[in-house]
């Protein structure tokens, strides 16, 4: 049986999981997925925590004791969640010493921060104080308000995984913002090769954005475009990476030692039943990228996923004509994206509310 997970990290991309509970790291499953689904990394968010505390016995020792203590909500929360991404951290380690780009824990800024620049940047600083492992990631949102964020925790050297990337032009914000923290970091004395940071870029929400957008329309046309606009929004962003990095900016970072801020494939499991269910890690094959996905995503790229060679470099153009196209049958694609990173934060929120309730409830069985 051919190892087809083996065939994607050759191809260059690195396998993340998009899924943490203390269950996998305690019974070893987790360490497992390192062993032998070529797992190299890892990222959380709120809804993935509040799902594993829900569904999970092994936190219960702990949210007693925070609650003994008499704990807020939110601070037994911090607990829970870091010590999960310390110990994943620690589970990682051996990647991240043979790789240093990879074993990395991605952990999330409060998401009800997603809009407060200075809020944000303390969130950041003590998450990373907190968890305190050189390969951990902290997320932060690419919203406007977040951009300054990005730069400031570069600056001090805290590594970042950014999130809620949907559009090229924000990206490019996003990889402005990366350059602007090295300088700053170099201009400080920091070692810029312990700097690392990718930039997520939401995949799958543009097809189940734009897929409905196109039914109404209705047209031949229209119809032909189902499914095509989430892989060519991404394989432009690629684009603009490859862009930014020839540059002769980022050459001088580079040469003071500087990490390139890798793509991130997020949200990459397939929404729609019509679609490979491997489409979204398939189509976006390329080097030094990573492609993080949940685990029944992964499981069927094991299965029956396919590598067949780079399928992003030098597609800009046509990847341009897909989006060119979309426009002339009528999809506002500033409308899409828009809406897109309002409903992501969102969303977000939405996962925060629910594992502070999640919590609470676990808080309210611990005191009788």
């Amino acid at each position: 049986m051919s190892d087809r997970l083996k065939a994607l990290s050759d191809a260059g991309v690195s396998i993340w999981l998009d899924d943490l509970s203390r269950e996998r790291i305690e019974t070893g499953n987790l360490a497992q997925l390192i062993a032998d689904k070529h797992v190299v990394g890892v990222t959380t968010n709120p809804t993935i925590f509040a799902s594993a505390i829900a569904n999970g016995e092994r936190y219960d020792e702990q949210v007693r004791q925070l609650v003994d203590k008499g704990e807020p909500v939110d601070r037994v929360v911090f607990e829970l969640t870091t010590e999960d991404v310390r110990n994943a951290c620690d589970l990682m380690k051996p990647v991240f010493e043979s790789t240093r780009a990879d074993g990395r824990v991605s952990i999330e800024v409060e998401p009800t921060l997603a809009n407060d620049t200075e809020g944000t940047i303390a969130s950041a600083q003590a998450l990373w104080a907190a968890v305190d492992r050189p390969n951990v990631l902290i997320k932060i949102p690419a919203t406007q308000e977040g951009l300054p964020a990005i730069t400031a925790a570069i600056a001090q050297g805290i590594s970042v995984n950014v999130t809620l990337i949907f559009g090229t032009e924000r990206y490019r914000e996003v990889m402005d913002a990366y350059l602007t923290g090295l300088e700053a970091a170099r201009d400080a004395g920091l070692d810029l090769g312990k700097i690392q940071s990718v930039a997520s870029f939401f995949v799958s929400r543009v097809d189940t954005e734009i897929d409905p957008r196109l039914e109404k329309i209705g047209t031949d046309e229209a119809l032909a475009l189902r499914g095509q606009a989430a892989v060519a929004n991404a394989r432009l962003a690629y684009g603009a990476f490859e862009e930014v990095h020839a540059s002769d900016r980022w050459k001088v970072l580079a040469d003071a030692g500087a990490n390139a801020q890798r793509p991130l494939w997020a949200s990459t499991g397939v929404k729609n039943p019509d679609y490979s269910d491997t489409l979204y890690v398939a189509d976006l094959v390329v080097a030094d990228t990573v492609n993080t996905m949940p685990e029944k995503t992964l499981e069927a790229f094991a299965d029956h996923g396919e590598v067949t060679g780079d399928q992003v470099t030098g597609k800009a153009a046509e990847a341009q004509a897909v989006l060119d196209r979309l426009t002339a049958v009528g999809v506002d694609f500033e409308d899409v994206l828009v809406v897109l990173e309002t409903e992501g934060v969102d969303k977000f929120k939405k996962s925060w509310i629910e594992l502070l309730e999640t919590v609470e409830g676990q808080m309210a069985a611990a005191r009788q």
